[in-house]
């Protein structure tokens, strides 16, 4: 980054709000990955609004970053600018029935919200491990529910900074996509709209799916929950455990014993180690099956 771009950047954040060399590591769920150049910390509006204006106008790139869930960051790092959200966007408030929450919410905080308002819809989302904004973007879902359920509307920032209200039927919400993936893009804010349900009831659903959770995924181990999407008439950990990779390992990294569906990191594994497993598993499979395996996982850097 040139000083010149660096003093514009520090004429929109504070400095404390610019991290230099910060380690990727700490940011996703599979503990792994190097240093992004810069990450910038934002937490108004009118910042967000600032910063991508000023880095689409010159055209220079940048990363948003949602609570890393479904990231695997290269160990060489992102030479480049991550954005972060935080301050208001993790805000979180109920009117009657509906849940308005900015995109750096967690999602199961904002599902605990509903369950402590008596509200019924978002039980599925309880265990699921990112953001609110990361959530839109791939129609994040589990147990029977997803996104495209429970939105009403998205507000959305475009690339000139301004704010765009998407409602559900405009958000394009298919599996594990939605319109926001791959467009320039960034969710603000979302409203949910829940029913009223037995409060008893509500804690007793996300307690079973919690249990469930507990029994079938690997949750002692670090890991961006399911690798692969699922494959149209097909279950992407039944095809892995068909071909026998249960258990296959490469370095740190591992297909999940529990569910073959996951990828883990067993403690000590490089990105490396988890791109040539997830590598690894897409080859076997086409090669025994003919089906292409798709990650869910986002790649970020060079591999």
């Amino acid at each position: 980054m040139s000083d010149e771009v660096l003093q514009a950047i520090k004429s929109i954040l504070p400095e404390e709000r610019i991290l230099e060399n910060e380690d990727m590591d700490t940011h996703t769920t599979f503990r792994v990955g190097g240093p992004a150049r810069f990450m910038l910390i934002i937490e108004t509006g009118e910042e967000l609004s600032q910063i991508v204006k000023y880095l689409n106008t010159i055209r220079r790139e940048f990363f948003l970053l949602g609570n890393g869930s479904n990231l695997l960051v290269s160990d060489k790092g992102y030479d480049g600018i991550v954005l972060r959200l935080s301050g208001e966007f993790a805000n979180m408030s109920v009117s009657g029935e509906k849940i308005t929450s900015g995109a750096a919410a967690q999602l199961s905080a904002v599902a605990r919200m509903a369950a402590d308002n008596s509200l019924t819809g978002m039980e599925f989302a309880a265990g699921i491990p990112g953001s609110v904004g990361g959530a839109m973007v791939m129609n994040a879902g589990a147990f029977g529910g997803d996104m495209s359920m429970i939105v009403e509307s998205v507000q959305i920032m475009d690339e000139n900074g301004e704010i765009l209200t998407l409602e559900n039927e405009t958000m394009e919400f298919s599996y594990r996509s939605s319109v926001v993936k791959g467009a320039k893009y960034i969710v603000t804010n979302v409203t949910f709209k829940l029913a009223q349900g037995d409060h008893d009831e509500i804690i007793a659903q996300m307690n079973d799916i919690a249990e469930k959770r507990r029994q079938k995924q690997p949750l002692e181990y670090p890991s961006a929950g399911s690798t692969f999407k699922r494959p149209e008439g097909y279950y992407a950990g039944k095809l892995i455990m068909d071909a026998g990779l249960r258990g296959f390992s490469i370095g740190g990294a591992r297909v999940s014993d529990k569910h073959c569906g996951f990828v883990i990191n067993q403690g000590y594994a490089s990105a490396a180690d988890i791109y040539d497993v997830i590598c690894q598993v897409q080859e076997t499979v086409k090669d025994k099956f003919g089906v292409k395996l798709e990650r869910e996982v986002i790649l970020l850097g060079d591999f």
